[in-house]
This record gives C-alpha cells, sequence and structure tokens, in this order.
C-alpha cells in the first residue's frame, strides 16, 4: 500500500524546526521514499517564526507545497494557533505542552502533548527540544523506525558537532518513550 506524509514543523527560529524537517527528509530518504523539504522562516530569523514543509511518499511528489498537512508538530503557542486548524481531519499533532498549555478543541485528529522542553532540560540535553519532539511524532505515525532516524541523525549532525550525535540520539529516544 502506498503511503504519503506531509509534516509541518513550526516554532520560533532557533528551536530547531528546519534541522527536525530535515533529519525526517533524511530518514525517508534513507527507506527509499521520494522526498521534499522546504523551509520558511520570518525575516527575524531566531526568535522569529519558523517553519518547515517535508513530504515522504512511495509515489513521485507533484509539488513541495502543503496546504493541510496531516502531521503537525507545534513548538509554540503562535504556531499552534496559526496551523492546527490546518491539519487534515484524522491527522496527527504533537504539541511541546511545555510552551503550550492550550488543547485543541478538535475531536477529528489525534493530539499528542509532551513537555519537550522540560524534558530536554531534565535530561540535560538542552536545546533538542525538536528532537525528543520528533521521536514522540516518529511513535505516534509510524512514518520512520528508530534505526533510520539514528542513520538519518548521523547524516544531519555535521562534524564539527560530532560531540551532538550521542545526545541527539538520547533525544530522540526520551520522545519515542514519551
Amino acid at each position: 500500500m502506498s503511503r504519503t506524509y506531509q509534516f509541518l514543523l513550526a516554532g520560533f527560529g532557533g528551536q530547531g524546526i528546519l534541522f527536525a524537517g530535515k533529519v525526517i527528509a533524511y530518514s525517508g530518504m534513507l527507506d527509499g521514499r521520494q522526498v521534499s523539504w522546504l523551509p520558511s522562516y520570518g525575516p527575524e530569523m531566531r526568535g522569529g517564526t519558523a517553519n518547515c514543509s517535508v513530504i515522504l511518499s512511495d509515489e513521485p511528489i507533484g509539488s513541495p507545497l502543503i496546504q493541510r498537512p496531516d502531521i503537525l508538530m507545534a513548538l509554540n503557542l503562535p504556531s499552534f494557533e496559526k496551523f492546527e486548524q490546518a491539519v487534515l481531519p484524522g491527522g496527527t499533532l504533537v504539541a511541546d505542552s511545555s510552551l503550550i498549555q492550550k488543547r485543541t478543541a478538535r475531536s477529528d485528529i489525534s493530539a499528542f502533548y509532551l513537555p519537550a522542553t522540560q524534558l530536554a532540560q531534565d535530561h540535560e540535553l538542552r536545546g533538542l527540544a525538536n528532537i525528543i519532539a520528533l521521536g514522540k511524532l516518529a511513535k505516534e505515525t509510524g512514518f520512520a523506525g528508530m534505526e533510520s532516524l539514528c542513520a538519518a541523525l548521523a547524516k544531519c549532525v555535521p562534524p564539527r558537532k560530532a560531540d551532538m550525535l550521542e545526545k541527539n540520539r538520547q533525544a530522540l529516544e526520551i520522545g519515542f518513550a514519551g
């Protein structure tokens, strides 16, 4: 059976939204899927808005633009409020409940709330809430397994930050367990 996943990842610049999208894209490539990765960020960059659209598909992808994602990862309240209504019925929402105290009123999507920022602090993985949320996203949607995600992290973490690879793997596992 053919499957297409349309992700929208959103948050503040500096939260690693684009990096998380890149990890998703690489995991798809490693799994032999067609991939599209389209970053978007506001003029403020760090501290401004950032979002990233990723498509993983078993079929050719016609356009990288996503109007109605079936998966949303929101790491801040403005992103949650802006994009939660765009999620297709039957879709999935993962929200960082450390920064988003709100809950969706929608009953037609699966919503998961994980205190990713707090978990990152608790485990001395500051700055890795994005990867913790990504682990939760993978667990709840099944878009990729841990092996593919860890291999994707190895591709995405630059050599000059090689010391961060193991911390990213730990963050992924925390999210997957959450």
